[in-house]
């Protein structure tokens, strides 16, 4: 069964527990970061579960991945994502891979940092892989072996600045500031019968209480086998890396229309990026100061349930 785990600080502690029905489970055990913690079995961390519980009330739940590990990104992953981009998701032969700093990542519940000099702030939620096994050049991964390769799961929000991503193509810049990468709270490891469910997870993200995101992880074009493969041609990996494998339709950003791109593409450089912020700060779906973010994935039955982010922005 899947084994729900979550990073927590109760005092002046920092440690690892198993969440079940509301409590958590604390695991005596000496792992400061997710790699220590994915090298361990299955066997030894339910072994290392302490009889007495600890309610949610009392405790700050951290990232579960900690900034030792690599965040490896994919972009317009998600059918109607990529015919909103302008694309054809049954054309496309190959992944668009960026990365996030570790200096990004922040815990599942608290506040975004708006930095002074944003002022497109976009939200993205994810299905994100948590990487279970140590590489060393390309692997081959399938569906048969893709369970020896991702340990588990957990929430991603790839909050990016788009008036830096885009008019400065700066995709690691842009998505890197600090707080752009919100983790967890659950890392939920899976074993190799419960890999289908990376196929049919549930996706929410809200504003203010409004849905702006919603999709099924069923949509995804590029599938976590096929996405690990292309990518192992280009990083090794390790425990504790996560790829966070792109968001649905429905972020703030609104691309102009194919005619206005190329009527755009004859103007200075200046001046058509001027033109583009202006118009997306029409767009009143960017996030602003006080607005509440909140992200779920779960799956349809019930059985897998990666908790509920919970953030409020905050300017710089």
């Amino acid at each position: 069964m899947a084994l729900h785990i979550v990073r927590y600080q109760h005092g002046d502690k920092i440690g690892w527990g198993i969440l079940e029905q509301q409590q958590v489970y604390p695991l005596n055990l000496p792992c400061s970061t997710t790699k220590m913690l994915l090298e361990m079995d299955r066997r030894q961390l339910t072994a290392a579960s302490e009889p007495t519980a600890l309610a949610l009330g009392e405790i700050e739940l951290l990232s579960p991945i900690t900034a030792s590990g690599k965040i490896l990104c994919q972009g317009a992953n998600y059918r109607q994502h990529m015919i909103d981009s302008g694309m054809d998701p049954d054309a496309k032969k190959f992944n668009m891979f960026f990365t996030k700093s570790a200096a990004s990542i922040t815990g599942p519940h608290g506040v975004i940092v708006k930095p002074k000099h944003v002022a497109l702030l976009d939200y993205e939620i994810e299905l994100t892989l948590v990487l279970g096994k140590r590489t060393e050049g390309p692997v081959e991964i399938t569906e048969q072996n893709l369970h020896q390769f991702v340990a588990g799961i957990c929430i991603g929000n790839d909050i990016s600045a788009r008036d830096i991503q885009i008019p400065q193509m700066q995709f690691h810049k842009g998505k890197s500031y600090r707080t752009f990468c919100p983790l967890g709270p659950v890392l939920c490891l899976l074993d190799a019968g419960e890999m289908h469910y990376l196929n049919e997870l549930q996706l929410t993200l809200t504003v203010n209480g409004a849905t702006r995101q919603q999709d099924s992880s069923a949509n995804l074009v590029f599938k976590p086998a096929e996405s690990l493969t292309e990518y192992s041609k280009i990083h090794d990996f390790e425990p504790g890396d996560v790829v966070m494998t792109g968001t649905p339709s429905g972020c703030a950003l609104g691309l102009p229309a194919p005619w206005v791109v190329r009527l755009m593409a004859l103007l200075p450089e200046a001046k058509k990026w001027a033109l583009f912020v202006n118009a997306q700060k029409r767009r009143p779906q960017y996030l602003k100061p006080l607005d509440v973010v909140e992200s779920r994935i779960v799956s349809p039955d019930g059985k897998i349930d990666l908790g509920w982010q919970s953030h409020v922005i905050q300017a710089e």
